[in-house]
């Protein structure tokens, strides 16, 4: 999701920069297929360090988003050492492939709101000096590849730069996501492929929301304006719970909902209080959002309605 639209705002926004992009050979390109002609495409893989050096010898980057990543955290429960092979190891490799190629681009390390883990409420919002507390395989995986990036600028002088992006979703989410899914089954109950109900997981849990297409932007800045080295926190301003969303994604159907919580989507520990301090990242670039989180759940149930109608 967040590598197609942060491909789009870089060629639509600035022209005259070369897009380049790592894909495998089953990578689903549905997502980008209509700028594949404006992009550079490379066969590679995270986890094997000869490929990434080949390739930056080729490209030679003067930036680098790193996206990659098993993000979804049930699976990771399930899968956990390839969770962390993927994360870790993949991050390692491409820092790795960057020492020994010797090249210098800023680099973007994505972590995650994730390695916070449960808070409590007198350390909300959260800031970045924030206690890590992973709790799950997923999270813990953020906290190695922010670490590692954290090394790798301290050792080597690697610019990487981290985030630590809370709750961002719009268009093209995976339909593993709470929201996301949430979305697809209103579609699919619209147009009569599923019955009601919903299936839902924790409806308690808060989140602070942000639009995919707000927070490419935010990337975008992170590597103009912040510091090698450091770290920052981004997210929206919009804060609500689980089931909010979900409310807010029955009022646009155009068939009643209903819905019924299934306890397979029920994770064994949960992180249920994310609200972010993004004072830091805002005062270095001056971003905020732009997009309200009610248009970004009506785009991403309108996305879900026209990939069913188009079969997918």
């Amino acid at each position: 999701m967040v590598g197609s639209h942060l491909a789009e705002y870089a060629l639509r926004e600035h022209p005259d920069v070369e897009v380049h992009g790592l894909v495998r050979w089953r990578s689903p390109l549905d997502n980008i297929r209509q700028i594949i002609p404006k992009i550079h495409l490379h066969q590679g893989e995270l986890r094997d360090l000869n490929s990434l050096i080949e390739l930056l010898k080729k490209v030679k980057p003067d930036r680098i988003f790193h996206l990659a990543a098993q993000s979804y955290v049930t699976i990771s429960f399930a899968a956990p050492a390839d969770t962390l092979h993927t994360n870790v190891i993949g991050t390692t490799n491409l820092l790795d492939a960057t020492r020994i190629v010797g090249i210098e681009p800023r680099i973007h390390i994505c972590s995650s709101s994730e390695v916070y883990g449960q808070v409590t409420e007198d350390e909300v919002p959260i800031r970045e000096s924030n206690p890590l507390r992973p709790a799950s395989p997923y999270a813990v995986s953020k906290v190695g590849e922010d670490m590692i990036a954290l090394q790798y600028f301290l050792s080597y002088g690697i610019k990487t730069i981290r985030t630590r992006m809370f709750t961002h979703t719009g268009p093209r989410r995976g339909s593993v996501f709470a929201e996301s899914s949430f979305a697809k089954q209103v579609a699919e109950i619209e147009l009569g492929i599923k019955p009601n109900p919903v299936k839902v997981g924790n409806l308690n849990s808060i989140r602070t929301l942000a639009d995919v297409r707000d927070a490419v932007r935010a990337y975008w800045l992170l590597l103009e304006k912040c510091t090698p080295g450091d770290v920052y926190n981004i997210g929206g301003e919009e804060t609500m719970t689980v089931g909010k969303i979900l409310d807010i994604l029955k009022s646009k159907s155009r068939v009643p909902i209903t819905h019924e919580v299934d306890p397979s989507l029920l994770r064994p520990s949960d992180v249920t209080l994310q609200i972010p301090e993004t004072k830091k990242f805002r005062d270095a670039t001056g971003w905020k959002p732009l997009i309200k989180a009610e248009q970004t759940l009506e785009d991403l149930l309108n996305y879900h309605r026209e990939q069913l109608k188009a079969g997918k």
